[in-house]
């Protein structure tokens, strides 16, 4: 079994569709019969709530793992999905402002996870909607960054700054770190600003725009207020089609990754 894949869901951006992007790419992913890790590190803990476990319940989270209060295997909860997480609450807020004087602060989650990577097949991170020092953790652990965006007016702009940071933070924190890509949430084909928007993504970032589209779907809006991903809730929605689409999109970037670096 090779080591798994570190994927940090990442976008500066809030409402764009990272917690539902995370759970539901953990889902898909899982769903291939991989081993999946699916880390909570936003304080909202909205992540943990779509994988079907009670934030409020929690006797330790991602908090006491940054914080070295606790062990992996006591913090680790099993989604009834058959993928693990490391749940996060509000917890996290208080974790990052006691790391805040600490050396090394944002190596913490990576010295975590390492010795994690022989168990998994893949790990996902859903990052907070804000460049902090829990999102420097992810980026610092993470092989890549995933980044989702929605088709609206300022996404170029706001997209161009995201990469900025990730080159300017790869030289000082990770300089391995790759951009899994990009891919387009919360679609309307019958959007015509939606469909120009797309259009000049591919035109810009090329390669990196992911060929998987996320649309607008009801059913993938309902799923998490059932503890759900939309693999579970409706796997044959429109939602559901498109993240095991993605799943899969990533599953074969990865193997052509590797076969370009044995060849």
């Amino acid at each position: 079994m090779s080591k798994a894949r570190i994927i940090a869901v990442a976008n500066q951006k809030g409402g764009v569709g990272k917690t539902t992007t995370s759970v539901n790419l953990a889902a898909a992913l899982a769903d291939t019969g991989a081993k999946v890790l699916l880390v909570d590190l936003d304080p909202q803990g909205n992540a943990t709530t779509g994988a079907g476990v009670d934030k409020r319940a929690l006797e330790a989270t991602t908090c006491e793992l940054l914080l070295r209060e606790a062990e992996f295997a006591q913090i680790v909860q099993r989604s009834p999905e058959n993928y693990d997480l490391l749940p996060g609450n509000g917890d996290l807020t208080a974790a990052e402002i006691r790391l805040m004087d600490e050396s090394g602060r944002e190596q913490r989650l990576k010295q975590a996870l390492d010795p994690l990577r022989e168990r998994y097949a893949w790990i996902v991170i859903d990052c907070p909607p804000s460049l902090s020092l829990l999102t420097l953790n992810a980026l610092a652990a993470a092989d890549s960054v995933l980044v989702p965006t929605q088709c609206e007016f300022l996404a170029l702009e706001g997209l161009t700054a995201m990469l900025g940071t990730i080159e300017a933070l790869m030289k000082r924190l990770n300089p391995s770190l790759q951009v899994e890509g990009i891919v387009r949430t919360m679609y309307d084909l019958r959007n015509n600003l939606d469909n120009a928007v797309s259009a000049d993504l591919q035109a810009h970032f090329g390669e990196r725009v992911l060929r998987t589209v996320i649309p607008r779907n009801v059913r993938l809006a309902e799923a998490p207020s059932h503890g759900q991903s939309i693999i579970a809730y409706d796997r044959a929605s429109r939602g559901g089609i498109a993240y095991l689409g993605l799943a899969g999109e990533i599953v074969r970037r990865r193997r052509e990754r590797k076969k370009t670096e044995t060849s």
